[in-house]
């Protein structure tokens, strides 16, 4: 890379976003027109789910429409074979769509996603009274479901494991006889997801209360069908704006701005703390930084957890060591991502101490070297990021980003600025 960054981009949809309006779409009376939708492959996963249960999802890709014709609270299929593939959001949020049918239901999932836990999920479900048996591992897929639809409970679970167990009991709320209530006996982690859950409900015409930190009190009534428009991924949007930041120049992400309602959208803030300059206007958030300039420091990134390997790439070339906290529990994600990360920027000579709860990483000279990335989407778009700095970099299993972003490398090559002769 021989010159500053000066580029626009726009991030696909968000895969939180489109798979969270997706279920209340389905769940609603009529039928909803999702505009901006994220295509790929978890958000893939989630359609196939809702067509195998009997809920009509018509696509067009090409305008980024989907338009669901609402089952208004039950489940049409009293019987299906249901694959969530490598999805986690499609997982833990197709467990509790089951209990509001009535019939038997099988459901796996990728190797990878069988080892990541659903316990928490298991034992709610259960307390609703829908029977749930694990086919292989104790709290996790493969498993059968049988509901004759879920009685209304209040719910304990814990909250810091993963928030898209409470995220996908929330969204059955609305449509049990007299809603639901669920109380955290933990801190939770990744509050901004759930927060995107409640907004999306509301979207749909849920009323969800929130008396404490720890309690919510969803209420009865169903979904309404609508118009929804999904906005950019902000998970995604961290990479362009974390070039910016690596190479100097200035990046400007379209669609996520001051009223953005993913939380990952912090992530440019982290950016600011470093020494970057942060712009936002109510629709756009520009980056603009200078090479070499990035300050070290200690972050906490329990509530933006997915934009952590972003920043762990910046990390080497900040001019003090960089602190990542709070992220103990991405050790269950797809992989155990505190030890990938760790690894991987070993291997380019980085030094790195993992911690229990992230990282502590110390600035020096980054090595060429060809990555591993797990099967992780984001193992390849954060490491990959180090060839807009680095020469000799390369990605294995590059595919990968199909996931959540598969128009990922095109966007990486329209950063590089027109005067890079590679």
């Amino acid at each position: 890379m021989t010159g500053p960054l000066h580029a626009v981009v726009r991030p696909p949809g968000s895969k939180s976003i489109t798979n969270r309006a997706l279920v209340c779409a389905a769940l609603a009376a009529g039928t909803s027109e999702l505009r901006g939708a994220l295509f790929a492959d978890d958000t893939e996963a989630m359609i196939g789910v809702l067509t195998a249960l009997g809920i009509e999802v018509s696509a067009d890709p090409f305008a980024g429409s989907l338009r669901v014709a609402g089952c208004a609270g039950e489940v049409p299929a009293s019987a299906a074979e249901i694959d969530t593939r490598q999805s986690g959001t499609t997982s833990r949020f197709t467990l509790p769509l089951l209990a509001l049918g009535s019939g038997s239901y099988r459901v796996t999932a990728h190797p990878q996603m069988q080892a990541r836990p659903m316990g928490t999920t298991f034992d709610a479900l259960a307390e609703m009274g829908v029977g749930i048996e694990a086919l292989g591992s104790d709290g996790h897929l493969p498993a059968t479901v049988t509901s004759g639809r879920a009685r209304t409970a209040v719910l304990r679970i814990a909250g810091d494991a993963s928030s898209q167990f409470l995220s996908g009991l929330l969204m059955i709320g609305p449509c049990l006889p007299d809603g639901l209530v669920i109380e955290l006996t933990t801190d939770l982690v990744s509050r901004p997801y759930v927060e995107l859950t409640i907004a999306v409900m509301a979207s749909f015409g849920a009323v969800v209360e929130q008396p404490d930190e720890r309690t919510f009190a969803v209420a009865p009534g169903g979904y309404v069908a609508t118009g929804y428009e999904v906005e950019p991924d902000a998970s995604a949007a961290s990479y362009p704006l974390a070039a910016a930041a690596l190479c100097g120049g200035s990046v400007t992400v379209e669609g996520l701005g001051s009223s953005a309602l993913q939380g990952d959208a912090a992530f440019a803030d982290v950016l600011g703390l470093m020494g970057a300059d942060v712009h936002r206007t109510g629709h756009a958030t520009t980056v603009t930084a200078t090479r070499g300039a990035l300050l070290g420091g200690t972050f906490d990134f329990t509530h933006i957890s997915d934009t952590a390997q972003t920043l762990a790439v910046l990390a080497p070339f900040a001019e003090g060591p960089v602190t990542i906290t709070g992220i103990g529990f991405i050790r269950r994600k797809e992989i155990d991502r505190v030890a990938a990360v760790a690894t991987e920027l070993r291997r380019a000579g980085t030094d790195v101490h993992e911690d229990p709860d992230g990282w502590t990483i110390h600035p020096g000279p980054v090595a060429p070297a060809t990555f591993e990335t797990y099967d992780d989407h984001r193992m390849a778009m954060s490491f990959a990021l180090l060839g807009l700095r680095v020469p000799g970099i390369a990605i294995s299993g590059p595919g990968c980003v199909a996931k959540t972003f598969p128009g990922y490398w095109a966007m990486l090559d329209g950063l590089r600025p027109a005067d890079d002769g590679r």
